[in-house]
């Protein structure tokens, strides 16, 4: 299934801030567009020896702030609109925690489960090359995302370094610590969506040690927010990934699944067994009568279809773009909070800014001090957030973007445009 209008979906939130700010018709012009926008054939050698070739994308939407940064994705589904909604939702999570970027992302479109440890390799290598033109240190700095991680990361560093004749550390976040990686950066996100929920309970005046929650996905980011709201109180009841849903209403046994998913097929769930936890249809964990909804898998996951089966009273975005603009009003009405992606997800780029930032000095943190610095940020930014909500009467999505949008336009207009 390939994610047709998502850049509309991001359009419609641009265009809902801009009205909101009395944003110029030019201004909003600019920031509708993507600065650019590469398509490349990648033709890979396969292990029988035939050749494949994938099509490849990189997107940036603005430097307006900084150099560009953002994740590649490797997934079946991925075209060149997400891969542009999903740049310009960069744009705003860089400005709404207020770090120096812009926003960029990749994408290419394979499905990483048919390929084998040497052909991802041989693709991730000819995809760099492709698009080398275009990124680097002060001007477009990739990440991990669905279907890549650190390794992928190394691969792409070494790439550009042997084109380079030098190791270029800074041209990738999120590589392996012994690679110049960040302490930290791996449970970013995660952590991040696990100090915006806190935030939260905090407004609402909810104890997190009587607060249930269910997260969907449980790769890098679900895994993580599940593992860590636990630890912070929260009873963690139900989790999904695509092979399936499983749910204990005492608890979920998150450290054992975790495990599990070190040494199982694709790093997936099925299979797991465990006492008291049963399997559920993975769209009934979005119906279970929990306090918070972790949508962590893939956009466009909380649609009008679902929206009137949901329970939970607040909706935290660990995944990009998870709930349409149609089932966030619905949500709204019924007096749900929805803490956006921009924001309940940024935790990742923050530690990847950390990250750039150590790589280039040469001089790296301690995972505290890094976890505390992260902390700082996601706080500072939830509290302006908030009172923004608050001042203007607005939903958290829409003070979020408002605070972004107009961060990076006063940015565009203080530029101008060249030449």
């Amino acid at each position: 299934m390939s994610n047709p209008g998502v850049f509309a979906m991001a359009l419609e939130q641009l265009e809902a801030a801009a009205k909101r700010l009395k944003l110029s018709d030019s201004t909003l012009r600019v920031l509708s567009h993507p600065e650019r926008e590469l398509t490349v054939a990648c033709p890979v050698v396969m292990d029988d020896g035939r050749i494949e070739v994938f099509t490849g994308h990189r997107v940036q939407h603005s430097n307006a702030r900084g150099p560009c940064k953002g994740g590649i994705r490797f997934h079946e589904t991925v075209t060149l609109d997400e891969v542009k909604a999903l740049s310009m939702w960069m744009t705003w999570k860089c400005a709404v925690v207020n770090i120096p970027y812009g926003g960029g992302k990749g994408g290419v479109q394979v499905d990483v489960t048919k390929l084998s440890k040497e052909e991802i390799r041989r693709l991730t290598r000819r995809y760099t090359v492709s698009i080398m033109p275009i990124i680097g240190p002060h001007k477009d700095i990739p990440a991990p995302d669905v279907g890549t991680n650190a390794e992928t990361m190394g691969w792409i560093m070494d790439t550009v370094s042997m084109f380079q004749g030098s190791t270029v550390l800074d041209i990738v976040t999120g590589k392996s610590i012994e690679l110049g990686g960040s302490l930290g950066r791996r449970e970013a996100t995660g952590r991040g969506v696990m100090f915006n929920t806190l935030e939260l309970l905090k407004r609402l005046d909810m104890d997190a040690g009587k607060t249930s929650v269910a997260v969907q996905g449980f790769g890098n980011v679900g895994s993580v927010s599940a593992d860590l709201l636990q630890k912070a109180g929260c009873k963690v009841v139900a989790v999904s990934d695509v092979s399936g849903a499983y749910y204990n209403q005492n608890g979920l046994p998150i450290a054992e699944m975790i495990e599990y998913c070190k040494t199982s097929k694709h790093g997936l769930l099925e299979g797991f067994t465990s006492n008291c936890v049963s399997k559920i249809g993975r769209q009934e964990l979005f119906e279970l009568d929990v306090d918070i909804l972790v949508p962590a898998a893939l956009e466009k996951q909380i649609t009008l279809e679902n929206a009137s089966k949901i329970k939970a009273k607040a909706i935290i975005e660990g995944a990009n773009g998870p709930t349409t603009p149609d089932a966030e009003k619905y949500l709204l009405k019924k007096g749900k909070y929805i803490v956006p992606d921009i924001l309940a997800n940024s935790g990742g780029v923050v530690v990847s800014y950390f990250e750039w930032v150590q790589s280039i000095n040469s001089f790296f943190w301690d995972e505290d001090e890094v976890n505390r610095n992260l902390k700082n940020v996601i706080v500072k930014s939830f509290d302006s957030v908030w009172k923004i909500a608050q001042q203007e009467k607005v939903d958290l999505r829409n003070a979020a973007m408002m605070i972004a949008v107009s961060r990076v336009a006063t940015a565009v207009e203080e530029r101008g445009i060249f030449p």
